[in-house]
Order: structure tokens, then C-alpha cells, then sequence
């Protein structure tokens, strides 16, 4: 609180303070009290009037101070009301008390609102296991279609596994702790997993897929990081060129290592580049073609951060896309 802000909030009160006394200055010198006792009357009533404005407005900003130290101290801000020290007066004591009451309150709908949360959460993982079971059926019944019906049918029930599987994960982003195990894993495994499991998107677009230098060591939960990778290939799939090409490469940056997905696809407009990680930002190229929902990037960076996965996007419209995942130190993860 600044000096200012202070006589503001007093300004009424001063007003009225400095009538009265020209009102009783004015009185006095009517009734025959001579000038320099009245001027001596002002000069003391102002002085012991001012002192008491400095020694209030020096015990407000020291509360304030206070006040602030304490939020700052807090993780949970919404625990502030429980935390303020005793009130020092009767009204400090009733707005204490309304402060609690109303902190309650917003303690208790928090905790419903978790609460609600977490049976959400479970229940779309029950519902993803579940929903496999007859996915897998239909996939092997498709296997005494004739060819085309069977391709088709492939086609279609993978697109359902990546929703059902993208759905599972946003699930379990809200409590991330609780799924991944950060283990010593290789970019090469990550990949190799990646592509095994859009081996069949990649063939049926013709992508040709390329690989450097993948020997080196990592520390990520690999079912996760496969998961990121797998939103990544499939966006640049969706967004491919003529002739599309995908370079998965590695690179060691002394305790960190790198991931470099490069694409030779239609690549995304600079003034577009700032928004591809918002939930549901398609953009220009995501309503010329099917099957955008915004959801991919969204979910693969909200993933990485929950990994401390770096996740970096670089573009140039007509000439392809780059995305990087710098993977953090050993020393700064729990190994299990």
C-alpha cells in the first residue's frame, strides 16, 4: 500500500476533519480568542492528527507485509483465511470470521470437485480397457472379410485404437504421478515401439520413414514418451506432401539428449506457429484436412511437461515442420 492509496481511502474523513476545524478556528475568533492561540490550537491539532495518520498507515502496510509473506508461503493459496494471524479488534474478529466461513465453503466444493474428478478419471479407464475387448473382436472377425472389406476395416479400427488410447492418456494427465515410472530407456526403443504402432498409417500413406543416430541413453517413462511420439508421427502424416519423408534423429547435448522429429509435409503458418500447442487449435491446414482435433500437440506437451520432456516446434509453411524433445538430465529424475 502506497501513501497515496492510503489518504485516498481517508479522503472523505480528512475533508470533513479539516472543516470542522476551519469551522471551530472560525468559532474561536468570533468569541474574542486571540489569533496566535488559535493558530497555536491549529498547529497542535494538525500535528497530533497527522502523527496518528502515519502511526496507522505504518501499522496497515506492516499488516499488509504480512499478510503477503503469508501468502507467498503458501502452497495451497485457498488455506489462506485459516492462516492470517488473530485479528487485532472486534471487526477485524467478524472479518476473520466471514473470511473462514467463506474459505470453508470453497475447501469443501474443491475437495467435490476432486472427488468428482478422480471417479471421471477412473471411469474413463475402465471404460478404455473395456472398450478394447470388442475392438480386438472385431479385428479378428474382419480377418474372413475379403481383402478390400478387410483393409478398410483395419483402417478404421486403428483410427478408433489412437482415439480410444488419446482418450486414455488425457485420463491419466490429471494424475500423472500416479501412472509413469521413469526407467533408463534408448531413443531407439522409443522409436522402434513408435513406429511398430503406426506401421500401418505410415505404409497406407506411403511415408517413408528415416532414422540417425538413436543410440542414445534416456530417462523417461517409455509407454509415455512412445505415446508423445506417436501424436507427433501422426501429425505429420496428416499434414504430408507429395513425396512425405520423416527423419527421426538423435543428439547429445552433454547431460541432455535430444529427439528431432523433421517432416518435408505442408509445414504451418508463422502467425499460426505460437497457438499449434492449444487445446483444440486446428488452424489453417486443420480444416483442409479430415480428422483434426486440435488434440494432439495439446495433449503430447501437456505430457512432456508432466515428464519434463522440453517440447519445442520450429515451421515453415510449404517446406515442413520440426519438432524437438530435449529429455532432461539423469541427475534431476528418480530412476526407479
Amino acid at each position: 500500500m502506497t501513501i497515496v492509496e492510503f489518504l485516498s481511502d481517508r479522503l472523505e474523513r480528512l475533508v470533513l476533519q479539516t472543516v470542522f476545524a476551519g469551522a471551530a478556528a472560525l468559532f474561536l475568533l468570533l468569541t474574542g480568542t486571540q489569533p496566535g492561540i488559535v493558530i497555536l490550537l491549529g498547529i497542535g491539532w494538525f500535528t497530533v492528527s497527522f502523527w496518528m495518520l502515519g502511526v496507522d498507515f505504518l501499522r496497515q502496510k506492516a499488516r499488509l507485509r504480512e499478510l503477503e509473506s503469508i501468502m507467498e508461503g503458501l502452497d495451497k493459496k485457498y488455506l489462506f483465511s485459516e492462516c492470517i494471524p488473530r485479528p487485532r479488534n472486534n471487526y477485524e474478529r467478524k472479518q476473520q470470521d466471514l473470511m473462514n466461513r467463506a474459505g470453508r465453503a470453497m475447501i469443501s466444493a474443491v475437495s467435490d470437485a476432486q472427488a468428482a474428478q478422480r471417479e471421471y478419471r477412473e471411469y474413463v479407464e475402465s471404460w478404455v480397457h473395456e472398450v478394447k475387448a470388442p475392438i480386438t473382436a472385431v479385428g479378428l472377425i474382419s480377418r474372413s472379410a475379403d481383402r478390400e472389406t478387410r483393409r478398410k476395416l483395419s483402417k478404421e479400427l486403428a483410427k478408433i485404437e489412437a482415439y480410444v488410447e488419446r482418450a486414455l492418456f488425457y485420463a491419466r494427465a490429471e494424475s500423472p504421478e500416479k501412472d509413469f515410472i521413469v526407467r533408463e530407456t534408448s531413443f531407439k526403443s522409443i522409436v522402434v515401439q513408435a513406429i511398430e504402432n503406426h506401421r500401418g498409417l505410415l505404409m497406407e500413406n506411403d511415408v517413408r520413414v528415416e532414422t540417425e543416430d538413436l543410440n542414445q541413453k534416456v530417462y523417461t517413462d517409455e509407454k509415455w514418451a512412445v505415446f508423445i511420439l506417436g501424436q507427433i508421427l501422426q501429425n505429420a502424416v496428416r499434414y504430408r506432401s507429395d513425396d512425405p519423408a520423416i527423419v527421426l534423429s538423435g543428439r547429445s547435448l552433454g547431460k541432455r539428449v535430444q529427439l528431432m522429429v523433421s517432416d518435408n509435409g505442408i509445414g504451418i503458418f508463422s502467425h499460426e506457429l505460437p497457438r499449434v500447442f492449444d487445446k483444440g487449435f486446428t488452424g489453417s491446414n486443420g480444416r483442409t484436412r479430415t480428422g483434426a482435433t486440435g488434440m494432439g500437440l495439446y495433449l503430447s506437451r501437456r505430457l512432456a511437461e508432466c515428464l519434463e520432456i522440453d517440447l519445442q516446434i520450429t515451421s515453415e509453411a510449404q517446406k515442413g515442420t520440426r519438432l524437438i524433445l530435449t529429455f532432461p538430465a539423469k541427475d534431476n529424475l528418480t530412476i526407479l
